[in-house]
């Protein structure tokens, strides 16, 4: 009986293959790190040795590396060759693209030599979601050119081709203003019929005054942050401003991604001597520090000009301790001012830390949270879901209090921290408890709290990291409950000092931590209470939230133009139907210190004490524990 509960547990465990975009590999493992002895710099890369770079082009070299970048796919593509009026056309198999061009591989010699004498080409393919940027998903009829043919044998050859247009280009011409067009006036309509909606609870006021109050509190703090975010604007980049930073990844059991991450980290368009990367593994039971020992010994291979041996560090401790313990580690050992927490399971943009840096211009700056986005975004429907979630926490919640300098959060993927303020406040952070529970959780919040005290946050847009989200929903539910007990927690900190803040982002933050926590009570009176008692159908509160879930899918069409938007509205949904109902359980349980989603020494201690033998679906607790069938 205990075999066959194994087998079943094994089976609906399955592992989930995740989608990412694979991107054709640069033979260089640090293409973006500027060379100190000058042999390359990031202008010569492209053809202009011996300039440097200045803010009249900075901008303009990031575009260029992101149209440089080619994507690995396998798409079909019909070439419609046109050669004295005569047209010939064949299929054939696309194996890169970039923003630039496509790389086709043909294997006929017949269509080889039709291509080669055509005197026009037109290339007739489909970019399938997540093969490129979210945004690119379009069917595409383009003019191109031969820029290089190389023969495989006789019968077979690869053609690299130029497109007539670049591919963003053509996406903004051909669907970019329709999408944008579209999503406007969508958004001004909704944004109207809702403000109507709560005119009408101004004028019912005097019959329900408890929940006509909560819906025009819900509604002004809800369009209140779409308002704010659309003057939000992000530092723009200064090429003479490079302090110094240390990057600090704490590990924990993650050696498919810490590889990556810690690649991702060193790979920064940044000087080699004011960055630094410090790895810190928090006692993994998998195979994280061998992965990190790897890993770091490839990037010692590197040029010396790369300086890898000296800025790339690593640190294996001993024991279990937590991850606020292991970012102390490396708090203590980094050289810089400035120290930047990245999670284990995200990857940095060449370009982060570049950008990461720039509110710091401002001397009473204290912290900056960059942008997350969804690595794996095309994996199945909840990591849609969670794609559009994302990227309307950071491009409308992050950036509405940014404007305030009041970010209430600096987000565990990407945020910078002044050294200095952070050990001023680290015994605090470390030695954290709540109701006499430990807290073991909730870092990023526990230390935007400290630091949002006395000084100002900043929310970065153009920093950019990627991150893999929960690709199964007992993994992602047990992660949703885990935030919600430590915003509950940090949450009551912060109410103590916020109404010291700018007045509108005061009262904006105590808004925004009652209208989630009376979510559950109101949804239930209303969906539930008023029509068995009364007999009444609640269609005008399904009305609003309906509006609200459009509002938020087509706030994402606007700032994406991608196919995702509609899961914003599913999002929504599934808020409403399972999520909603966490928050009272978090309201009993926020002094819980087990992650749930990973076996850290407080999940085996809390597995332990309820007697149930659950490590089935953590190979890692194995380690930790003696599994028995």
């Amino acid at each position: 009986m205990a075999i066959k509960r194994y087998i079943y547990k094994r089976k609906k465990n399955k592992e989930i293959r995740n989608i990412l975009l694979e991107t054709k590999e640069d033979r260089r493992l640090l293409a973006h790190v500027p060379d100190k002895y000058q042999r390359r710099s990031n202008i010569d890369r492209r053809g202009r040795e011996g300039q440097e770079i200045g803010q009249q082009n900075i901008d303009d070299f990031i575009k260029n590396k992101a149209k440089g970048i080619r994507y690995k796919v396998s798409y079909t593509v019909k070439v419609i060759c046109k050669t004295k009026g005569v047209k010939h056309s064949f299929n054939c198999q696309a194996i890169d693209i970039s923003m630039t061009g496509v790389l086709l591989q043909i294997k006929d010699k017949k269509d080889i030599q039709s291509l080669e004498s055509a005197d026009s080409i037109q290339l007739k393919f489909g970019i399938l979601p997540g093969t490129m940027p979210e945004g690119l998903e379009m069917k595409v009829n383009i003019g191109a050119s031969i820029a290089r043919i190389q023969s495989i044998s006789e019968d077979e050859a690869l053609c690299g081709m130029q497109f007539a247009e670049e591919l963003s280009l053509y996406s903004r011409r051909k669907r970019g203003r329709y999408m944008l067009m579209i999503s406007s006036l969508l958004l001004f309509f909704i944004t109207a019929f809702v403000v109507l909606m709560r005119t009408e609870s101004v004028i019912y006021f005097r019959f329900n005054k408890s929940l006509y109050l909560y819906s025009i509190i819900a509604a002004f703090f809800l369009l209140s942050r779409y308002f704010f975010a659309v003057f939000y604007r992000e530092v723009p980049i200064d090429t003479e401003f490079t302090p110094g930073v240390s990057i600090i990844i704490p590990c924990f059991n993650e050696e498919e991604w810490i590889p990556r991450t810690i690649q991702a980290c060193i790979n920064q368009d940044y000087p080699v001597d004011r960055l630094e990367v410090i790895v810190v593994d928090d006692c993994s039971t998998d195979k994280s520090a061998e992965r990190i020992k790897e890993i770091i010994h490839r990037l010692y291979q590197e040029s010396e000009g790369f300086e890898t041996k000296e800025r790339l560090h690593y640190i294996i401790m001993d024991k279990n301790k937590g991850k606020r313990e292991a970012l102390a580690q490396g708090v203590f050992k980094a050289k810089h001012d400035l120290v930047v927490f990245v999670d284990s399971d995200s990857f940095l943009d060449p370009f982060a830390i570049r950008n990461l840096v720039q509110p710091f211009k401002d001397p009473k700056m204290a912290g900056v949270s960059g942008r997350t986005d969804v690595a794996n975004t095309y994996t199945n429907t909840l990591t849609k879901i969670q794609s559009v979630r994302y990227h309307i926490a950071f491009r409308v919640m992050k950036a509405a209090e940014g404007l305030f300098d009041a970010v209430t959060c600096l987000s565990g993927p990407l945020a910078c921290y002044k050294k200095e303020i952070v050990l001023e406040n680290m015994d605090a952070w470390l030695n954290q408890r709540f109701l006499g529970h430990k807290a073991t959780f909730g870092d990023d919040r526990a230390m935007t709290n400290l630091i949002l005290k006395k000084h100002r946050t900043a929310y970065q847009d153009s920093a950019i990291c990627y991150t893999i989200v929960p690709t199964k929903h007992h993994v992602f539910l047990k992660q949703q409950m885990r935030w919600k007990r430590s915003w509950l927690r940090e949450s009551l900190v912060a109410a103590g000092f916020m109404w010291k803040k700018e007045p509108f982002a005061a009262l904006s933050y105590y808004i925004g931590v009652l209208v989630p926590v009376l979510g559950p009570i109101v949804v239930f009176y209303n969906l539930l209470y008023v029509p068995a008692v009364y007999g009444i159908f609640p269609v005008t509160f399904l009305t609003g939230l309906l509006l609200m879930a459009m509002l938020m899918s087509v706030a994402q069409l606007f700032l994406r133009r991608s196919t995702t938007w509609i899961f914003g509205f599913l999002f929504c949904i599934y808020y409403e139907a399972v999520l909603l109902w966490q928050m009272p359980i978090a309201w009993v349980t926020f002094w819980k210190t087990s992650w749930g989603t990973r076996m850290t020494q407080y999940d085996i201690k809390a597995q332990k004490k309820k007697g149930r033998k659950m490590f089935n679906n953590y190979p890692e607790a194995k380690a930790n524990e003696t599994f028995k069938l």
